[in-house]
């Protein structure tokens, strides 16, 4: 009885709109008072307990410094000038530009780590020069969104970060290693389809029309953006800093870039970035802790093994079970944000892995794509939100063009399913 009403308070909660976090921390914490109405006062103790157990976690100080790298970068100047080189190295001509969209993206995901910060950055230069060219905006739009969503599977990674707090058998090292091949074949399968749709429909015939930025001063010019990756993540790898350290690097290397190097950002914008990426931080952070309290509820109530037990007894097999979980995933990524997903599923979903032995790396890395393609599946998908509200377009607008893009990327997860060790390889022989 109980269980079935922590589900319908959440449910219920989420329907009228109350903040994913909020509905977490509500209907968890109705469960626990209600699991222990005899000792009513001590059960209650157990909120405040989860709520700071969830927060005192040495990895998420690295998630607000990866939020305000991404705000850092959004205005140092860096995403236009990294354009300008790719636009430079691939010349002009229909489907250059969605392609140079999609290559920065996945650039810039090795420098913050969050898919919305980039598809502001990437969007903000793009979409304007993409309209000049002849592309329609919502298909500008669409290609950005797509782009951006490999941001968390390209290191570092905020989603793979949450992933490793949930799951301790997972190294942040480890997944980010693991994520770097999937991502690099998730923008490949972005790719492909958007040039092909743009020469298919004829856009973009005004692009070859464009000047071609000089090689080398694009190349100057996009140097110290170019660089961060390589500090970042070579510095992980060669034992300098940790992946929290890196990020706080990171802080200080764009701050560097955008107020010494290109001087685009002033001492009186830091007040803006900050509060900007305190208040996402704040949003996440809250979810993070939230979300203690009612997989607590969940374990107490020991909801997780008859849920296990059901579905490894279901006669659907290993690869049935997996189907199973990728639709439910699938649906689930269309209403929800990705950490909400992790925070709410894996604790469910982590013993059905470890009953089919399922690698607990490749499993974060499976779950990960598909919060990836959630991030431009309407209709809640936080890239595209952020894209089209660049473009001024409504995200129905986008439909027919991100559907294209989804089976694309889509595909990558097959792969991924099929060849477990495209996400295993690398780590392994990392060391990790």
């Amino acid at each position: 009885m109980i269980v079935t009403l922590l589900f319908i308070v959440f449910v219920l909660l989420m329907v009228i709109g109350v903040p994913v976090g909020v509905a977490l921390g509500v209907s968890g914490t109705l469960a626990i008072v209600l699991s222990n109405l005899d000792t009513q006062w001590f059960g209650l103790l157990a909120v405040p307990q989860n709520f700071y157990a969830g927060l005192a976690k040495y990895p998420l100080l690295a998630i607000p410094m990866f939020v305000l790298v991404g705000s850092i970068f959004d205005r140092s100047g860096v995403a236009s000038r990294l354009v300008n080189f790719a636009i430079a190295i691939v010349g002009r001509g229909p489907g250059m530009l969605p392609l140079v969209a999609i290559a920065v993206a996945m650039f810039l995901g090795g420098i913050s780590g969050s898919g919305p910060a980039c598809a502001a950055a990437v969007g903000a230069v793009m979409i304007s020069a993409m309209t000049k060219a002849g592309y329609p905006k919502p298909f500008s739009a669409s290609i950005v969104a797509a782009g951006a969503s490999t941001d968390i599977l390209i290191p570092p990674s905020i989603a793979f970060i949450v992933y490793s707090i949930l799951v301790p058998q997972a190294s942040v090292p480890a997944l980010f290693a693991a994520g770097m091949i999937p991502g690099i074949l998730a923008g490949i399968a972005l790719i492909i389809p958007a040039v092909w749709l743009s020469r298919r429909h004829n856009m973009g015939m005004l692009e070859s029309s464009l000047p071609r930025p000089p090689f080398w001063p694009s190349l100057l010019d996009a140097t110290w953006g170019l660089i961060a990756p390589v500090l970042i993540l070579g510095g992980m790898r060669m034992g300098w800093f940790t992946p929290t350290e890196a990020a706080v690097v990171a802080v200080f290397y764009g701050l560097f870039v955008g107020m010494c190097i290109h001087r685009t950002i002033k001492v009186r914008d830091l007040f803006l970035i900050l509060r900007e990426a305190a208040e996402l931080s704040a949003v996440i952070m809250l979810v993070v802790t939230l979300a203690g309290i009612f997989a607590w509820a969940l374990s107490t109530l020991s909801v997780i093994d008859p849920i296990t037990k059901a579905i490894v007894n279901s006669g659907l097999g290993e690869y049935g079970v997996l189907s199973l979980l990728v639709l439910l995933l699938m649906t689930l990524g269309m209403f929800l944000d990705g950490i909400s997903i992790f925070l709410i599923f894996v604790p469910l979903l982590m013993p059905i892995a470890n009953a089919y032995n399922w690698d607990p790396v490749w499993f974060g890395v499976l779950l990960t794509l598909k919060v990836a393609l959630g991030q431009f599946t309407p209709p809640l998908a936080v890239n595209l939100m952020v894209s089209c509200r660049i473009a001024k377009v409504p995200m129905e607008s986008t439909v027919r063009w991100v559907i294209w893009l989804l089976i694309s990327m889509f595909m990558v997860l097959v792969l991924v399913i099929v060849f477990p060790e495209l996400a295993l390889w690398l780590p392994r022989y990392l060391g990790y």
